[in-house]
């Protein structure tokens, strides 16, 4: 009872210190897809990610009530840097949903546009605000009205000291005519939060240094994810667990310290409660503890022997990586290392499958090759029988002109195109879709399927899976050529198919550019299936994956060919638009579906 007695009491005075209204709250994460389409309508950069902002602390000079609730100590605020947009996970400040809606349309809207130059964060929010009415003018009432509400919920100025009064008015003053006020006063506090602004990115910490086992990798301490808050972090020495006297009977001991080494590279068991705890954490350090013997001999365990690896074709192939940030291609950054699988043995399509791929044969042979004659020609492959009758009735008529077009010529109709197709075999794919299939198992038999429909409709067609280790180990996998027939010996390579890895996306696309260039056809189809965004253990993350993979397939289209995607990442209308264009990808929101939803999209984009 006691307990129950304490959590009502606190719920209710967080919530009076507050002042919001959970009844009207607005969430990120609901009004996140619709954020995204109004951010790059009004110009916003198509390459961020949309992602919640992690609180920060403010040093206010806080009513006794916020200090009892232990509230108005940290506040998340709008802010954007070169990789995420990043808004407030929940708005409740105003007693309406539209209200709540209205502020993360306004901080979309303000994000959109590129701030001034050489402006401090006071002065250059007012400029902002102007420049996005002056272009936008139907915002102006949503802003008014924003206004006047954040008015209401800021601190009076007259319970305030005398310099943080002259400040706060300051703020009210820009707030209502913006840039009327060209500085800001200065004050012992920080400023109240102004949460119409957009705020400097925050610092990512001072860790320094490589992690290690990530050689000519730049760790991002605090590193940025889509669902995950970003968080501080700071590099500090090693903890010497030789050192220090005790000066207390160790029967007294009766709590731990908040500091205790764990060497987490030997320890992957999970701890309770362990998000929670860092969730709360508002700078998590990390430390080098590693003895020099520990370094002595170094296994790499993410890499298969090479007693045991698939077969190396070649030695490598160098290719180009773009570097969005100097805006320039880093010339062979990358390595890509063609294989073959060396224990794949041949074998017959699967029970499950033979039914439906008779049902797409019989629907896909109606696209190969047929014989069309062309009859009354004046030379061709055999003489036109009706016209030979029809020039002796009309001599023995005696009719004047007689037609001299005896022949017919056998012409073949042919689609005269080739597609490759590119299959993602991530880590990822390791993921259970349902209690029986994995993700690779759905991949594996929509290439199957597909394949069973090619090869009945005679198109030409390649097959080709990868996935990465760092720059310098792209595993291209070779299933199928554009002049190997589809036998049980290609089944025997898909079925072989196994998670590994990562997701280096655009050195896999460059690399079936180039072999797709080769071919002669008119047409030529680059199919790419996958199932997440591109990434990889190093820089290769965040924005650096997405634009390289952007680049390499604009280089597909400048080379002729007609780049699509196939996946089944709910999350890809946030990224796929912005590498593909918007009518290049198709979501699969069904995986299981996948085997069947393949040679459908194929014949759409193909007929």
């Amino acid at each position: 009872m006691e307990e129950w007695v304490g959590y009502k009491w606190h719920e209710y005075i967080t919530r009076q210190a507050l002042g919001e209204f959970p009844e009207h709250a607005v969430y990120l994460k609901d009004e996140a897809r619709s954020l995204g389409i109004v951010f790059r309508a009004f110009g916003g950069d198509p390459a961020l990610s949309l992602v919640t902002a992690e609180p920060r602390h403010f040093r206010l000079r806080r009513k006794f009530l916020h200090k009892l609730a232990g509230t108005h100590r940290k506040f998340e605020l709008a802010w954007r840097d070169d990789q995420n947009l990043r808004l407030p996970e929940k708005v409740a400040r105003f007693p309406s949903k539209q209200l709540n809606r209205d502020l993360y349309i306004w901080l979309a809207a303000l994000a959109a546009t590129p701030p001034p130059a050489d402006s401090d964060w006071f002065t250059g929010n007012q400029a902002l605000v102007q420049d996005v009415l002056s272009r936008w003018p139907g915002l102006e009432n949503v802003y008014q009205r924003l206004v006047k509400h954040v008015l209401y919920w800021r601190p009076d100025p007259d319970s305030l000291t005398d310099p943080e009064s002259i400040r706060e008015q300051a703020i009210c003053q820009a707030l209502i005519h913006p840039g009327s006020v060209p500085a800001l006063p200065s004050a012992d506090t920080d400023p109240w939060p102004v949460i119409l602004w957009l705020y400097p990115a925050l610092e990512q910490g001072k860790a320094s240094g490589q992690v290690t086992g990530d050689e000519d990798t730049q760790s991002s301490p605090g590193g940025l994810t889509k669902k995950n808050k970003r968080k501080q972090a700071e590099r500090v020495e090693a903890f010497d667990r030789d050192q220090g006297l005790m000066i207390f009977r160790l029967e007294s001991l009766f709590s731990w310290t908040e500091f205790i080494p764990v060497d987490r590279a030997g320890d992957d068991t999970d701890e309770e409660d362990a998000e929670a705890v860092a969730n709360d954490m508002d700078m998590i350090s990390v430390s080098n503890d590693r003895k020099e013997a520990s370094s002595a001999i170094k296994f790499d365990l993410d890499l298969p022997s090479e007693e045991h690896d698939d077969l190396h074709l070649g030695p490598g192939i160098h290719l180009p990586e773009w570097d969005w940030r100097s805006q320039s291609y880093r010339e062979a950054f990358c390595c890509l290392q063609p294989l073959l699988a060396k224990d794949a043995v041949p074998a017959e399509l699967p029970e499950v499958l033979r039914r439906p791929a008779k049902r797409l044969q019989r629907q896909f042979s109606a696209l190969k090759p047929l014989k069309q004659w062309q009859k009354r020609q004046l030379d061709g492959d055999e003489l036109d029988l009706d016209a030979c009758l029809e020039r002796e009735v009309q001599h023995r008529r005696g009719q004047g002109i007689i037609d001299q077009k005896l022949f017919r010529r056998c012409q073949q109709s042919q689609r005269d195109l080739a597609c490759l197709v590119l299959a993602d075999i991530s880590l990822s794919t390791e993921t259970y879709i349902n209690n029986q299939q994995r993700v690779i198992d759905v991949a594996r038999d929509g290439l199957q399927l597909l394949s069973e429909a090619l090869q009945a409709s005679r198109d030409p067609f390649a097959l080709f899976a990868f996935s990465s280790r760092r720059r310098d180990h792209v595993r291209f996998h070779h299933l199928k050529s554009f002049d190997e027939p589809y036998t049980s010996t290609i089944r025997g390579r898909i079925q072989a198919l196994e998670p590994g890895f990562y997701t280096r996306m655009g050195a896999a696309i460059r690399q079936a550019t180039k072999l797709l260039e080769t071919r002669h056809e008119h047409q030529k189809i680059l199919l790419l299936l996958t199932d997440g965004k591109p990434n990889d253990l190093d820089i290769y993350e965040g924005r650096y994956g997405v634009e390289d993979t952007r680049m390499a397939v604009q280089e597909a289209q400048r080379a002729g060919l007609t780049p699509f995607c196939v996946t089944i990442d709910d999350e890809a209308s946030e990224y796929l638009p912005y590498v593909f264009g918007s009518s290049n990808f198709v979501v699969i929101r069904d995986p299981a579906q996948l085997p069947l939803q393949l040679p459908k999209l194929y014949l759409n984009l193909t007929q």
